[in-house]
């Protein structure tokens, strides 16, 4: 019982002052541009040993903490389904292939050459310098709303194929290890069975096991279940893979991936999100105490220089290959830089390296100095470079919005954007079009429409496009990522402008609940609505009778909507879905048809 509660007392002794600090350099690092990684590696270092000494114990923490890249995975694999993932086979395995094998190797030539390390050793260094911190580079890319791009998804791609790369690592680190103890260790082509096993394993488990298991769930409407059930889906895939000597984030990454096209991949976002947000913040907070400082203050030359090597390389390296995969060049050099710090599985390869005795102690602690400096490096090079490599390609053909006097604004130009316009357009309503799609700009200037390239969803481009004066702002654009803090933040920007939202779908319009929206339509619901009419002319059905069923449909559908509204829960009121064959005379003779529901006014800003 003494020991019990000495443990709760120290967790909580512990966790004030990390929580503390992080908050505090968080929110300076965020005020100063630089994102929330540095803050925490920061604050880490401050409180941990080395500074102030408040908290102990990092390496216990990171063992916790490391369930934050295990939950990041996962919820990457939720927006990557098998058939998507298929059409990045290139990126993963041809880009990340070159990435990680040049990288590797210069990186081990130059401490061959210039650090006088034997070459066992420097390849043993030069492999894990060659990894990226997917737990840093994932989070900066969903912050910045680019993963699901062209751009963010081949930065994904080279991640991925370095966590599939670990387990060739593991392999020759073994072959060639000097402990005799290793010797004992399954060989390299046993590791690549269990790996493709494991691989095997999990699909058909998320095939023929989750998926019933979430229905199951679903059914009973037992909201913690599900975020039991989540949770037990990510640890015991990750828990499978890292049994059998593999990567644990693979496990997890595979295990969303299998969820990722069923209809509980927005639940399980939802619950997952808050435990890989805090988990991930420890993670870091853990890097910044592991920081050997002393190892710094031993060696600092060696230290500051190798780190900038490291970044250097890296940078040129992947911005080269990323040329030769026909990116243009200021992409190129985005991802080169995005990708040039060390990343966090080099030091669990340093530890592999060091228990093979081909490196010492003191310089696994040494080059995991290298790769934590290496990762502060990359938010200063972001913001330092941001200007110009983000700048469009052709200046002349894809300017930055600007005020022209418009009365509206309207932001994505695809499918959706391109019919709000032209209407607008032809009752004399003047719009200015916003896209980050170059493609997309360059094939509508040929028709005549002049679309500015850049982000809308940011305030100052919008106030760039004259929205203090517009009248009307309508986001147009693909997916999800609008919610009613974002929609009370452009309101509050812009109190004049009446503001319009495509929703994609259910969820996406729950998330706009409570904001100062004047109108949300979820895109697909009027084209559904509209097939179903020609359908069931097709089959008959009069005319009367096909607008007392749509009358009744959208009248039950705004009862569901208003009560999950107000229960703030998706899964409300599912016996509201028509489902059983309605009411219909000729197909329900037996039945009392009853009149349509009189329905309920729309929920706050839904447009049909």
């Amino acid at each position: 019982m003494n020991e019990a509660a000495h443990a709760s007392g120290s967790l909580l002794h512990d966790a004030v002052p990390l929580l503390g600090f992080a908050l505090v350099f968080v929110l300076i690092f965020r005020r100063l541009g630089l994102g929330a990684t540095l803050g925490y590696l920061v604050a880490g270092a401050v409180v941990g040993p080395q500074l102030l000494g408040l908290v102990g114990g990092a390496e216990s923490k990171m063992h916790i903490a490391e369930l934050g890249i295990v939950l990041l995975l996962f919820l990457v694999g939720l927006e990557l389904n098998p058939s998507r993932l298929w059409r990045m086979r290139q990126d993963i395995f041809a880009v990340g292939g070159l990435q990680v094998v040049l990288c590797g190797l210069a990186i081990g030539a130059i401490l061959l050459v210039v650090a006088k390390f034997s070459p066992e050793a420097a390849l043993a260094l030069g492999l894990p310098l060659a990894l990226s911190s997917t737990a840093q580079v994932l989070p900066m890319l969903q912050s910045a709303g680019r993963l699901r791009t062209p751009f963010g998804e081949r930065a994904f791609a080279i991640l991925l194929f370095q966590d599939l790369s670990i387990v060739p690592m593991i392999t020759i680190v073994a072959a060639m290890s000097r402990n005799p103890a290793d010797a004992a260790g399954p060989p390299g082509w046993l590791l690549a069975v269990y790996t493709l096993a494991a691989i095997v394993g999990l699909i058909a488990a998320g095939r023929y096991l989750l998926r019933p298991l979430f229905r199951l769930i679903g059914n009973l409407g037992e909201r913690e279940m599900f975020v039991f059930a989540g949770l037990f889906t990510v640890i015991a895939s990750a828990a499978v893979m890292e049994a059998l000597g593999l990567s644990a984030a693979l496990g997890a990454f595979i295990a969303g991936m299998m969820l990722a096209d069923s209809p509980y991949r927005h639940e399980l976002e939802a619950d997952v999100e808050p435990f890989r947000s805090i988990l991930l913040g420890l993670f870091f907070l853990a890097v910044g105490m592991m920081l050997d400082l002393n190892a710094i203050a031993e060696r600092p030359v060696f230290v500051l220089t190798m780190a900038v090597t490291l970044v250097a390389v890296k940078a040129a390296l992947i911005c080269g290959i990323g040329l030769a995969f026909r990116m243009k060049w200021r992409q190129a050099l985005a991802l080169g830089l995005l990708l040039s710090q060390g990343g966090e599985f080099g030091f669990v390869l340093f530890a592999q390296a060091q228990n093979a005795l081909l490196i010492a102690p003191e310089a696994a602690s040494l080059f995991g100095a290298i790769v934590t400096l290496s990762m502060a490096t990359t938010p200063f090079l972001m913001m330092a470079t941001r200007r110009f490599r983000s700048a469009p390609v052709d200046e002349q053909e894809r300017d930055g919005p600007k005020a022209d006097g418009s009365n509206a604004i309207i932001v994505g130009y695809g499918r959706f954007g391109q019919t709000v316009g032209q209407m607008l357009n032809a009752q004399g309503i003047a719009v200015t079009l916003i896209d980050t799609d170059i493609e997309m700009i360059d094939i509508a200037g040929q028709f005549g429409a002049k679309v500015y390239y850049g982000d809308g969803l940011r305030l100052d481009m919008l106030r760039q496009a004259g929205a203090a004066d517009a009248e009307l702002i309508l986001f147009c654009n693909d997916g999800d990522g609008i919610d009613a803090e974002f929609v009370g933040s452009v309101h509050k920007a812009f109190p004049d402008a009446a503001i319009f939202v495509r929703a994609y779908d259910r969820r996406a319009l729950l998330k706009l609940k409570g904001s100062p929206v004047a109108g949300v339509v979820r895109e697909l619901l009027d084209s559904a609505v509209h097939m179903a009419r020609e359908a069931m002319a097709a089959v008959g059905v009069d005319a009367s009778e096909i607008d007392r069923t749509e009358e009744f449909y959208r009248g039950r559908d705004r009862e569901r909507l208003k009560i999950q509204f107000e229960a703030g829960d998706l899964r409300a009121a599912r016996e509201a879905v028509i489902a059983d064959g309605g009411w219909a005379p000729e197909r329900r003779a037996d039945r009392e048809r009853p009149d349509p529901l009189p329905g309920p006014k729309p929920a706050p800003g839904e447009c049909g």
